[in-house]
């Protein structure tokens, strides 16, 4: 049977929540009691907790698995609620495949997916939103119909639900890894091997909030594989397919390995080729149709500029 979070109250009347767990909740996991005392998801309070919002005795939480115990003094400072109004705006889409229950797109490099400080208009949710008619609302007002994401800099194929029974289906197909996601990646320097498996925990940087990092304390399971496709001097051009899909993955998990991908404004350490954002394309995405069960698979080539480096890279560092 499940301790409930039983709490003292003294809560600080702000966006802050401040409590004291009393001995009835001792040994609760920190994510449930904070997921009950304040009615917010355990999603919305993990993520919380990997933004550095969350605080146990003055120290800031780091494991949404660590347990709470008698006397521990917890506070929660997440940023204050955004009203948010999404429009539709007129912006070129990309689509590939579109039905009653989903939507298929090729991202543009450089093109947000949703909405978040600093980047309101501009979306693909805002595109999708004038575009498609009728979007899952599983996402929120924020994130409408969105299943998966690629970063602002990462082009690529993403599969958009329309309806809530298709997201559902979907995002159950992600947790059980049956969907294949395929990237094309231009590497610095070259791997030490062919082809290869890192399966090595991403979690948030202890000293960069902004990046992520392999981190054994508080990161999750994250599983790249890749194959070397092409090799230059300096550079290398791999595939690589996604086993997990953790923030950063492809581009945490190549720094690891020393060859982080080029033109990464946050694992690089420079920039040769003189690249607006990681050299990295969500090439092919395959799954099983949410609602007909039929197998389909959508391929996508790279952007220009794309081509134009690997040209250049054939034409001058063979």
């Amino acid at each position: 049977m499940q301790k409930r979070c039983t709490v003292t109250e003294h809560e600080v009347q702000s966006q802050t929540s401040e409590f004291e767990i009393l001995q009835a909740s001792s040994g609760q996991r920190l994510d449930r009691c904070l997921s009950e005392r304040l009615e917010v998801s355990r999603t919305q309070i993990q993520q919380w907790i990997e933004a550095g919002f969350i605080s146990i005795n003055g120290k800031t939480a780091d494991q949404a698995s660590k347990k709470v115990w008698e006397g521990d003094l917890i506070a929660a400072n997440p940023p204050k609620p955004r009203e948010l109004q999404l429009e539709p705006e007129n912006i070129p889409l990309d689509i590939l495949f579109e039905d009653d229950d989903l939507v298929v797109v090729n991202k543009a490099q450089g093109m947000v997916v949703h909405p978040a400080p600093g980047h309101e208009r501009g979306t693909l949710v805002s595109a999708l939103l004038f575009h498609v008619r009728g979007l899952s609302g599983i996402g929120g007002v924020e994130r409408p119909g969105i299943v998966h994401r690629i970063d602002k800099d990462t082009s690529g194929l993403l599969v958009v639900a329309k309806t809530d029974r298709a997201h559902q289906a979907l995002s159950e197909q992600m947790k059980s890894h049956a969907v294949r996601r395929v990237y094309d990646a231009i590497l610095h320097g070259k791997p030490e091997s062919s082809s290869g498996t890192i399966d090595a925990p991403i979690g948030r940087d202890p000293h960069d909030r902004k990046k992520m990092a392999v981190t054994y304390r508080g990161g999750k399971r994250a599983v790249t594989h890749f194959k070397v496709l092409e090799t230059f001097r300096g550079f290398t051009r791999v595939e690589c397919q996604l086993e997990t899909g953790r923030t950063h993955q492809i581009r945490v998990h190549m720094a690891a390995m020393h060859c982080p991908v080029a033109g990464d404004p946050l694992y690089a350490r420079s920039n040769p080729l003189r690249l607006h954002g990681q050299a990295l394309h969500a090439k092919s995405l395959s799954f099983m149709h949410p609602v007909t069960t039929e197998a389909l698979t959508f391929h996508a080539d790279p952007p220009a500029y794309y081509e134009e480096t690997l040209a250049t890279l054939r034409r001058t560092l063979l």
